[in-house]
Parts: C-alpha cells; sequence; structure tokens
C-alpha cells in the first residue's frame, strides 16, 4: 500500500486502513465489488454507450485493418460519453485502487467491450494472458517471497453493464499469478486447467453494475463461452500509476515529435526512442 507524500510527491507507505476490497486485489491481484452501480445511473449509462455503438463504425486500430471482432470495441470512451467519463470517477473504484497506484493515478486506457452472442471466442482475450509487463520479470528459479507485497502499476477495471453470467464466457483470473514474474507459459495459453502455485482459476460470474479489478501482470482470460449465451456488455477501465503514460491515442496519433524532429528518423530504433511505438493493447 502507498500513497503521494507532499510537497516533493515520493511515494511512501501508507499506514491508513484500507478496504477488504483492496487487500485482496494486493494479495491475489483480483476482486470483485457487487453493485457499485445500479438503477437509473446504470441504465443510463448503459443506453448512453450502446448509442455510441449505433452512431459510430468499428474502430480499427492496427495494420490488420478490419478483423470478425472489430465491432465488438469503442475506444476513448470518456471522450465519447459524458456518464462513462463520471463513472470512471466513482469512489467505489478509486477507493479500491488509490492505496495501490496512488491518489494521482490516471486513466491509461478506456475501451468498451460488446461481444455479442456468439459461438466461441474470436479474440485475443480467449486465451490466458497479461495485459503489461510483468512489470518485475523473474527467472524460472525465482520467486517473489510471499511475506512481502507485490507492487501495482496498473489496474483493469471491468464495470458491467449487464449480467455476465458463465454461459457468456466469463472472465477468469487465477490468484497469486500476478507475483510470478512471468506471462503465461504459451504452450497453455488455452488450458482452462491452468495453475500458478497449484491455484486455479477464479471465475468472475457478475450482475449488470458489478466491477471487477485486476493487476495488469494477472494470467486471466475469457472463459469458452456456451454455444447459446447472451453475450458480455463492459466497460473497461485501465487505470496506471502517475509515471506511466497514457495509451488512450496511438502514438502516431498523439504524440510529443515536432514535424521536423520527425522527418529527422531514419530508423525502426530512432522511432521508438523519440516514443513513437507500435500499437500495443493499451492503445485504445
Amino acid at each position: 500500500m502507498l500513497t503521494r507524500l507532499w510537497p516533493g510527491g515520493y511515494l511512501v507507505p501508507r499506514t491508513e486502513a484500507v478496504s477488504a476490497a483492496t487487500e485482496e486485489l494486493e494479495r491475489d491481484g483480483v476482486t470483485l465489488v457487487k453493485k457499485a452501480l445500479d438503477g437509473d445511473e446504470l441504465i443510463a449509462l448503459r443506453d448512453e454507450i450502446a448509442a455510441v455503438y449505433d452512431s459510430t463504425g468499428p474502430d480499427y486500430r492496427d495494420a490488420s485493418g478490419e478483423r470478425a471482432w472489430s465491432n465488438d470495441f469503442r475506444y476513448e470512451m470518456f471522450n465519447r460519453s459524458p456518464l462513462a467519463q463520471k463513472a470512471a470517477l466513482r469512489r467505489e473504484i478509486l477507493d479500491v485502487i488509490e492505496p495501490l497506484i496512488g491518489e494521482d493515478c490516471h486513466i491509461i486506457a478506456n475501451t468498451c467491450w460488446r461481444n455479442p452472442p456468439a459461438e466461441g471466442s474470436t479474440h485475443g482475450g480467449g486465451n490466458w494472458h497479461i495485459d503489461a509487463g510483468p512489470h518485475i520479470p523473474l527467472r524460472d528459479d525465482q520467486h517473489w517471497p510471499q511475506e512481502l507485497p507485490h507492487p501495482v502499476f496498473a489496474v483493469g477495471v471491468h464495470l458491467y453493464l449487464e449480467d455476465c453470467p458463465l454461459a457468456s464466457g466469463a472472465t477468469a483470473v487465477i490468484p497469486g499469478s500476478h507475483t510470478s514474474g512471468r506471462p503465461p507459459p504459451q504452450d497453455r495459453i488455452a488450458d482452462v486447467d491452468l495453475t500458478w502455485r497449484e491455484v486455479g482459476a477464479r471465475t468472475l460470474e457478475a450482475e449488470a453494475g458489478d466491477v471487477a479489478f485486476f493487476v495488469s501482470d494477472v494470467w486471466h482470460r475469457r472463459l469458452p463461452p456456451e454455444e447459446s449465451h447472451p453475450g458480455r456488455f463492459f466497460l473497461q477501465i485501465h487505470y496506471g500509476r502517475r509515471d506511466i503514460a497514457q495509451r488512450v491515442k496511438a502514438t502516431h496519433q498523439l504524440n510529443h515529435v515536432d514535424e521536423p524532429a520527425m522527418q529527422r528518423i531514419d530508423s525502426d530504433r530512432e522511432r521508438l526512442l523519440l516514443g513513437l511505438h507500435v500499437q500495443g493493447f493499451y492503445d485504445g
């Protein structure tokens, strides 16, 4: 747990009490808060985001162009939906994450998912993966000390706009795997029985208005949906520490490179050095 110390702005250990959800998120890399949003607020948010889908086409965010699942997503949601912007500010969310990534944490990505009723999973989220990192890579012969809290650098949040039962392909998370210092084993990315230190997956079955939290380094995936299911609809908000760059817009759209410097670039390494990166997971 941490907090910012002013003046100076340095991070120091937090001494104040935190919620059980925050403790679970730090320990297990995952937690679920029930009914953070309900009633008319939830309906209004859902309807406003649905209208974004109705009024705009798919966002093609990478060089591959159109894909079968491109229409499932809408990016930059706080720019497109006033209610999505305010939902990201709710204390039911910030009270959980601020003790882990700071009171000045910010949104690094903000994407809505609306996976339609369909058989199977058509995008990479259907296999075990991590969203970033691992932020502290470890060799196979190294293990994070269990008595030492693992630092958190970024947190993914799913605010569910509709119920997400197991049949819809609910998100599964392997508790504690954020401390592994490695991505999921590539030869088992589709294995629903994958474990870390003999701990298997926790399934985040959710109701509309619930909020799921998971550390960016934790192993997670969408479970295989049943042949007949209602789909998934949730607002995804990624929060990061102040010193982690925002990725809401891709670097070719928004960067710190003036045109003369852009024209002087003559290698791929120089592009990366100046911050013009290939698009990654958080770019949206």
